[in-house]
């Protein structure tokens, strides 16, 4: 070839195409984006279900939990066996069964009071284990506390009735106190309040 341009040498030159760098960089910017979208998106699924780790958050949560168990009512203080005073009377045809009972009710610590019969109003009245009787002030106080000595006896308060002594009536279906192991266990279940129910499990 003649002319302006000519050809020496073995080697020709390569005709390539120019490189599209810009393309290449919108598609490395574009991949970045997506992968940093993608990772956002991540982190705020993690932070709906996990609750974020905000620690305000949390403490929030946590003095909700804490005035949520405050205000949770208490058991009320009950009396010791030792101040409560008992009468322990006989509704049944069996003797000796008041002065029995009245004196392991006293080796459990209550105080004893009257030990005899009971009178007619309840004499060969009472088919149960027994009659739990008291004041109306007796009724969350001391008869609770004396139920724990006789399992299944019936609890009732006489309105008019003055002072804080209690009657244990003895009734036909009466075999013996309660044993001293449950009593004692049934006694400790009283004096421990009950852990108020929560709504919530972050509670």
């Amino acid at each position: 070839m003649g002319g302006q341009y000519r050809i020496t040498g073995d080697k020709y030159p390569r005709m390539r195409r120019p490189r599209r760098r810009g393309r290449l960089v919108v598609l490395t910017a574009a991949c970045a984006a997506v992968l940093g979208v993608a990772g956002w998106g991540t982190l705020q699924l993690i932070e709906v279900f996990t609750g974020g780790g905000n620690p305000a958050s949390a403490a929030g949560t946590k003095a909700a939990c804490a005035a949520k168990a405050s205000a949770s009512p208490r058991a009320k203080a009950l009396p010791e066996p030792g101040t409560i005073k008992v009468n322990v009377l006989n509704a049944t045809t069996r003797s000796g069964l008041a002065k029995k009972t009245a004196d392991e009710l006293k080796k459990r610590g209550f105080k004893i009071g009257e030990v005899g019969n009971a009178t007619k109003e309840y004499d060969k009245k009472v088919k149960g284990t027994g009659v739990l009787l008291g004041p109306a002030s007796a009724l969350n106080t001391s008869l609770p506390v004396l139920a724990t000595q006789l399992t299944g006896a019936e609890r009732r308060t006489d309105a008019v009735r003055k002072g804080t002594e209690v009657d244990l009536i003895i009734g036909d279906g009466f075999r013996a106190l309660t044993k001293k192991a449950d009593a004692d266990k049934a006694l400790a279940a009283l004096a421990t309040p009950s852990p108020a129910p929560t709504s919530k499990k972050g509670c």
